[in-house]
C-alpha cells in the first residue's frame, strides 16, 4: 500500500500493479486511487477495462501496443481474469518489456505466487497483497472514520461492534453508515445503539445458535433458526454453516489439545485473533465426539435432503435438536 501511496504522490508510476487478496473494499479504494492518478478525468479513449477469464490476452496485448490518443499513457485496467494462476505466460512476456505508454492495474482475489505472471509483475511493476486486517487495524480505521464524523466510541462497544459485523471492511462501512445516521448529532456512539441498529451476519446466528445447545436451551436455538428462515436464508445453506462452525470448533479442539493458542490457530483457521478467541471458548463446551458426531449428522442430512428422503427445515430443526448436545471433555 505504501509503495502505491509513494508512487501516487511522487508522480512517477510502474507499468503494471497487481492488487490481490481477500480484502475487497482495500483493493477497490487503491485501484480507485490508481485510476485518479493515472487516468484524466473522463478520458476513456486511452482507459480500458476486462473482466473475467474469458478475456483475449491478444486483443489486450495490441490495445497496449496501439498509441495513446492525445494522452501519455494508455491504462489498462484488468479484474478477476485467473491469469495468474494460469495462461498468463503471454501476458508475462509482453510485460517484460511493455509499451512505453501502456499501464496496467491488475485486481485478483486469488494469485499463483510462483506463476510467471505473477513474478513478472512482481519484478517489474508491484504486487501489494491485501489481506483481512487485523483487530488493532480495523479499530484504529473505525474510529477514524467516526472521528471525521465528530463522533467517539469506547473500546468495548468497538469490540460489540466487529463482533456483529466481522472483519469484512465493506460491510463494517456500510454499518458504520448507518451507525452515525442514527446517532445524528451526538458524538458518543454506545452499545445500546449498535444493537439497535447493526445488521448481525448470518454466522453470528449460527455462533449464538450452536451456544444456546451447548447452554441447553433448545427453544433459543430453534428461534435463531427460525430467525434465519424468517430472512429467507435456505435451509441448506444454514445447515452447511452448521457444519462448517462445527467443523472449525472440531479443529480448534484439536489444536488447542496440541497447545496451541488463539494467535496460533488464527491464520490456520482463516480468521482474526480475536475471533479464534471465540471459537476457543466455544469449542471447550463441547466433547470432541460430539463435534465429530455433529460433523458426520450434516453430511447425512444433507444428503437426506438432496436425495429426498427428509424436508429441508425439518432436517435442521432434528438436527438441532438430537446432534449438537453435550458440553466440556
Amino acid at each position: 500500500m505504501k509503495t502505491i501511496q509513494d508512487d501516487i504522490r511522487q508522480n512517477t508510476f510502474k507499468h503494471a500493479y497487481l492488487l490481490f487478496g481477500e480484502e475487497r473494499y482495500l483493493i477497490r479504494q487503491y485501484t480507485d486511487k490508481l485510476r485518479h492518478a493515472l487516468c484524466a478525468e473522463g478520458d476513456d479513449m486511452n482507459t480500458h477495462f476486462y473482466s473475467g477469464k474469458e478475456i483475449s490476452v491478444g486483443e489486450i496485448i495490441d490495445l497496449a501496443e496501439t498509441l495513446p490518443f492525445l494522452s501519455d499513457r494508455r491504462v489498462i485496467f484488468v479484474s478477476d481474469s485467473g491469469l495468474f494462476k494460469s495462461g498468463g505466460d503471454k501476458l508475462a512476456d509482453y510485460l517484460s518489456s511493455p509499451a512505453e505508454s501502456a499501464y496496467f492495474v491488475f485486481t485478483e482475489s486469488e494469485v499463483d505466487k510462483r506463476c510467471k505472471l505473477f513474478k513478472t509483475v512482481q519484478s517489474k511493476g508491484h504486487a501489494a497483497e491485501f489481506a483481512v486486517q487485523d483487530e488493532t487495524t480495523l479499530k484504529k480505521w473505525i474510529a477514524s472514520v467516526l472521528g471525521k464524523e465528530g463522533k467517539k466510541i469506547t473500546e468495548n462497544t468497538v469490540q460489540l461492534f466487529l463482533q456483529k459485523t466481522g472483519t469484512d471492511m465493506e460491510n463494517i462501512r456500510m454499518e458504520l453508515e448507518k451507525l452515525i445516521c442514527y446517532c445524528m448529532d451526538r458524538e458518543i456512539v454506545t452499545s445500546d445503539d449498535v444493537e439497535a441498529i447493526c445488521t448481525n451476519r448470518i454466522s453470528n446466528h449460527i455462533f449464538d445458535m450452536i451456544n444456546a445447545v451447548a447452554d441447553g436451551r433448545k427453544r433459543r436455538a430453534l428461534q435463531l433458526y427460525y430467525d434465519l428462515l424468517a430472512l429467507k436464508e435456505p435451509p441448506l445453506r444454514i445447515l452447511f454453516l452448521i457444519a462448517r462452525q462445527c467443523n472449525l470448533l472440531l479443529q480448534v479442539k484439536e489444536m488447542r489439545a496440541q497447545g496451541f493458542d488463539s494467535r496460533a490457530i488464527a491464520p490456520r483457521i482463516g480468521v482474526p485473533p480475536f475471533i479464534a478467541g471465540k471459537y476457543i471458548t466455544q469449542s471447550g463446551r463441547f466433547k470432541t465426539s460430539v463435534l465429530r458426531a455433529a460433523v458426520e449428522q450434516c453430511v447425512e442430512a444433507e444428503e437426506a435432503v438432496k436425495s429426498g428422503r427428509m424436508n429441508d427445515q425439518m432436517s435442521v430443526e432434528i438436527l438441532i435438536l438430537s446432534v449438537l448436545q453435550g458440553t466440556g471433555d
